[in-house]
């Protein structure tokens, strides 16, 4: 079983603290819309013996685009590759664009999954990150799309300055109290040649304060599971039987495929990611070119890559794998640089597979990255 994940690089504006690959001018939306289905015709081939099992419409926004853009694009996958009988097919979406009339247009084709992308349910936050939409869109929409899908995600965003753990608090009951069945959530980061990073700089918003972040993760943690979440993957929690298939196949390390500029593809071998740049990608697919630069990944990639998805998810890092994919040299390795932490309680081995703890799990890229090998040499 394997994904698609489909591109959509156009937003209404720039979120302050997004460095995701997006245009704001939609002047090119339907030169795109075409070259997105010639490039999942174009690399069909790459997925001949595949079995399509998610498709994800990320971005960008992709509530952005019409529906029959959409469906365009869901009907040159189904002529091109072998799908299940019902795959996920997720749209991510912002409340500014889910009108009740959109919600049903949206309801009434293949697609049966919306990731919508909430933030806060507080306008002080929302204006700070520059989001599209205001508190009262945020709710309404909620209200209204778990009137026709049952499988909805949303997304929040902890360690807002300014964001009080109790308006936290609040932000997390909403979500409940709408019985919305998978959650997203993830710290303000503050990155490179953002608006939120030239404001930092200049004064005008404070830094985020990793602190306030950490209290908040582990509240949020708490809140959910007490509520039947289950704490699957660092910044994701679902009930049971709504994890995102499209996300677990990444951490899971199941091929994809990743359609549009800047979209990666990875076939257990080797990762492709296509070019960053809306007018380069629309040359090259007018010439029936793919915009792509191609990684072969070494064995030090692939136990890198494990380490760090394993550790991230309730699935763990496997002794047992490590052992017959990299032998017995990296085993000795993994368990001697993972000592200090299983010590310090933030990881544990039980049933040989190594997970993060409750009290490691905010930290389990750090981890990660103490764990990595730079030299299989050994």
């Amino acid at each position: 079983m394997s994904g698609i994940y489909i591109h959509i690089p156009f937003c209404k504006q720039a979120c302050h603290y997004c460095d995701f690959h997006f245009s704001t001018s939609l002047k090119k939306k339907d030169e795109m819309v075409q070259a997105l289905a010639k490039e999942i015709r174009l690399r069909k081939e790459e997925f001949a013996d595949e079995v399509v099992e998610t498709i994800y419409f990320g971005g960008g926004t992709p509530s952005i685009l019409e529906i029959s853009d959409l469906q365009l694009l869901i009907d040159e996958v189904y002529a091109n590759y072998t799908v299940i009988k019902t795959p996920e097919i997720t749209v991510e979406a912002n409340p500014d664009d889910l009108t009740e009339a959109r919600i049903i247009a949206l309801s009434e084709n293949k697609i049966n999954r919306l990731s919508i992308g909430i933030q806060s349910f507080f306008e002080e936050d929302l204006q700070l990150m520059n989001r599209g939409h205001n508190a009262e869109e945020a709710k309404k929409c909620l209200e209204i799309a778990t009137k026709y899908f049952n499988n909805i995600t949303a997304d929040l965003i902890y360690g807002i300055p300014g964001l009080t753990n109790e308006k936290w608090l609040k932000n997390i009951q909403t979500l409940l109290d709408l019985n919305i069945p998978h959650i997203s959530s993830y710290a303000l980061t503050v990155e490179p040649k953002t608006a939120l990073q030239q404001f930092i700089k200049k004064g005008i918003i404070p830094q985020p304060d990793d602190a306030v972040a950490h209290e908040q993760f582990l509240m949020l943690v708490d809140k959910l599971e007490a509520n039947g979440f289950v704490h699957y993957e660092l910044s994701n929690f679902g009930k049971p039987e709504y994890f995102s298939k499209n996300n677990s196949a990444y951490w899971l390390g199941k091929k994809y495929l990743g359609i549009g500029p800047s979209a990666h593809s990875y076939n257990s071998t080797n990762r492709s990611w296509n070019i960053a740049n809306n007018s380069l990608y629309l040359k090259s697919l007018a010439e029936n070119k793919l915009p792509s630069e191609i990684e072969t990944l070494t064995e030090t990639d692939r136990y890198n890559e494990y380490i760090m998805t394993g550790l991230r998810t309730v699935w763990g890092v496997s002794l047992d794998r490590i052992k017959a994919e990299f032998g017995e040299n990296m085993l000795h390795y993994l368990l001697e640089n993972a000592e200090r932490y299983l010590k310090d309680e933030k990881l544990q081995l039980e049933n040989n597979i190594l997970r993060t703890t409750k009290k490691g799990k905010f930290f389990c890229d750090g981890i990660a990255s103490d764990l990595f090998y730079l030299n299989l040499e050994i």
